[in-house]
């Protein structure tokens, strides 16, 4: 990790870009080893045979909790998006093994250097938009010496590697797109029945007309039905169903007032401090101070307009920020640009990776003195940035950073940027070293802010703690099975909510909130077993495991609500059927007391019958010749009971070229291309470990 990932916090894509470059040279020339290094003992999941590496997994874990730190993505999130990333990976690697499809040093020194490079954006002039590619391989050569072996595995996993990924799997895409054809014959034939039309006399007898009551569906109507069509209800995943009580420990109206008592005790002397640092410091706060200016725009906190109206020393609040009670002090105003550009050589005192010294102060002092001297007599900077500058990321560019806004740099950095016109020069210390810095651009100035806030949390008391945990423990071990927790729910008038289909990977329950801890329970425990409380935020949680559904075939329980409806329909089919007599349409209609209808714009293309809604079979029979002046059997929709007789078929004037037609609908077969790793995930041999781990 270069120095300037500390020094700017939200600069870590730059980082990870510039510091990449270093490892191509030794990558081109050395290649890449892909091979799965892992041991039975280290083995998360394995995919078609190839394991996923526990320790190698975390690695890449770890790397991408830093990069999404500042978006709040949380660590479980990333590891359930990291381990389908992982799987893909996995199962595209079998296919491109099978197929021989590889990339070669000089197709790979294209990706890195083409219009595919993963260091594009860094090194592409933000005026012209042109990658410099000359500037990528001169940082090549600068930077090839290093030999920061974390680092480099870092930057291969990480960039290197899925850029050859990537290529891999375009390359295997294309197969696949190529591979998928519109014969000539399915074309003709799929362009004659996209312009049909059919023309059809019907009697409807729709389902509403028999009472839902009449009809009962017994679970082995249930059970029949899904044996029946078991593709279509299948349970990839096992999972939990649970149902749950929640005894808040949120503050009380008593907290919060003695929450609020506390701040407002303190407003008088912290209007009247002086030394806000030290005060702050002594009586604690919340939210730490940020001892430099924000430019108003920036500043985004409840009751602004009020804060920002205050002269320089007055107070507002308290007032409620989030879970806080907050006083806001105006300690100065002054007038800032809202962006800068600057150039710096950092001369280092200290390794931001592991703390150790990488110089004395006085020498860094000493050297940076000199090179402020040197620069002033006519010295070359961007010489001088190339032979000492400790900063390798901003050293590419000779030691630029193009227009940041305030507050991404630490303090020193920043107020010298900010505070200084456009051509001050200078020497400015921070906790990495000694930087010579030039300002070189700035916004127009406007007002920036320095504010102080006293800020305490509204936190629940010991009291409302212990009494939400007590009640809590007290309905645990009084509920013995699923009656007992439902009886005495009822008793302390709280009500029990459920929470269905948790998977064995799950870190949130719906209602909850994240609690890994109880998904694991749920995995662990049987049913009707009740929990202890579990802390959730500010509640305390008791559940029971109400059902189960194992992999494979869904239980009559779990598919009845998908089904039920289905097989009433079914069931009322027959019961109009057997009332419907007659030969002729007339008679049918007569005894299924409706009318005839006609239809006259039928399209065998679509699913949809005038008026009706879509009822696939009904079109399907509208274009049988069989049936042309013939009465159909009874036929089961999906709204009802219909028979129809089919007046004509004819066509429709084409209304596309043809070649144009089949060519589009080639481009939408191709289209299911993005189902590639569902196809193959289906038919996968794949062991995941997680749940044995997180």
């Amino acid at each position: 990790m270069s120095i300037i990932q500390n020094i700017r916090e939200r600069g870590a894509w730059i980082i990870f870009g510039i510091i990449a470059i270093a490892l191509i040279a030794f990558i081109l020339q050395d290649g890449i080893g892909r091979k799965n290094r892992g041991t039975s003992t280290t083995v998360l999941g394995k995919v078609n045979g190839n394991e996923i590496n526990k320790i190698e997994f975390e690695e890449k874990l770890d790397a991408q909790v830093q990069n999404y730190a500042s978006q709040g993505v949380k660590r479980e999130q990333i590891i359930g998006f990291l381990w389908n990333q992982e799987v893909d990976r996995l199962l595209f690697k079998t296919e491109e093994d099978k197929l021989g499809i590889t990339v070669g040093n000089k197709e790979l020194n294209d990706v890195l250097f083409g219009d595919e490079s993963p260091f594009k954006q860094e090194f592409t002039d933000k005026t012209t938009g042109e990658f410099k590619v000359n500037d990528a391989r001169q940082a090549i050569a600068q930077i090839k010496k290093s030999k920061n072996a974390p680092q480099i595995k870092q930057i291969e996993n990480f960039y290197i590697v899925p850029s050859i990924e990537n290529r891999l799997r375009a390359k295997y895409q294309a197969l696949v797109i190529k591979g998928v054809q519109l014969p000539k014959w399915l074309a003709d034939k799929e362009y004659a029945d996209a312009n049909a039309l059919s023309s059809i006399s019907y009697v409807a007898v729709p389902y509403s007309t028999v009472v839902d009551s009449t009809i009962k569906v017994s679970n082995d109507d249930i059970a029949k039905y899904l044996k029946e069509n078991s593709a279509a209800y299948q349970n990839e995943e096992a999972s939990r169903n649970i149902s749950f009580v929640g005894f808040s420990a949120a503050p009380s109206s008593q907290d919060s007032a003695a929450a609020f008592k506390q701040v407002a005790d303190l407003k008088q002397d912290f209007k009247n401090s002086t030394d806000v640092v030290s005060y702050l410091n002594r009586v604690g706060s919340d939210v730490p101070f940020y001892n430099s200016y924000i430019s108003k725009k920036s500043i985004q906190v409840p009751q602004k307009d009020s804060i920002l109206s205050l002269t320089t020393g007055g107070v507002f609040g308290p007032y409620v920020d989030g879970k806080n009670y907050t006083i806001a002090k105006v300690v100065g105003v002054t007038q800032w640009p809202d962006s800068a550009s600057v150039r710096h050589i950092l001369i280092a005192t200290t390794n931001p990776q592991n703390g150790q010294a990488i110089r004395a102060d006085s020498a860094a002092k000493i050297l940076a003195d000199s090179i402020s001297l040197a620069i002033s007599k006519g010295a070359s900077f961007e010489a001088l940035c190339q032979k000492y500058s400790d900063d390798q990321a901003s050293k590419a560019v000779n030691g630029k950073y193009d227009m940041f806004p305030q507050a991404k740099m630490v303090q020193p950095f920043n107020d010298f940027a900010f505070d200084k016109p456009v051509g001050a020069k200078g020497v400015v210390k921070t906790e990495f070293g000694y930087h010579y810095m030039e300002v070189l651009k700035q916004t127009p100035r406007g007002p920036a802010y320095k504010i102080a806030y006293l800020s305490k949390s509204l936190l629940p008391s010991t009291e409302t703690i212990n009494a939400a945990s007590t009640a809590a423990a007290q309905f645990a071990s009084s509920s013995k099975d699923l009656k007992s927790f439902n009886s005495n729910a009822v008793k302390i008038n709280k009500q029990v909510l459920p929470a269905t289909n948790i998977k064995a990977n799950d870190y949130t329950i719906a209602g909850i909130g994240e609690s890994r801890s109880m998904v694991r329970w749920a995995f662990e425990k049987d049913v009707n077993d009740v929990s202890e409380p579990f802390e959730v935020g500010d509640s305390y949680y008791v559940a029971i495991i109400t059902s189960e559904e194992k992999q494979g075939l869904l239980s009559v329980e779990a598919a009845r609500p998908q089904v039920e409806g289905i097989i009433r329909d079914q069931q009322k089919a027959e019961k109009i059927k057997a009332t419907l007599k007659g030969n002729t349409l007339e008679a049918l209609a007569a005894s299924g007391k409706t009318t005839v209808q006609r239809a006259d714009s039928v399209g065998f293309s679509f699913s949809m019958l005038p008026g009706v809604g879509n009822e696939p079979k009904v079109v399907g029979a509208s274009f049988n010749k069989a049936l042309v002046n013939k009465v159909s059997e009874p036929i089961a929709g999906n709204t009802g009971v219909f028979a129809l007789t089919v007046n004509a078929i004819s066509a429709k004037p084409a209304q596309q070229d043809p070649a144009l037609f089949k060519e589009e609908n080639l481009q939408r077969l191709r289209s299911v291309l993005y189902r590639t790793n569902i196809a193959l995930k289906k038919v996968a041999s794949i062991e995941d470990n997680r749940t044995k781990i997180y």
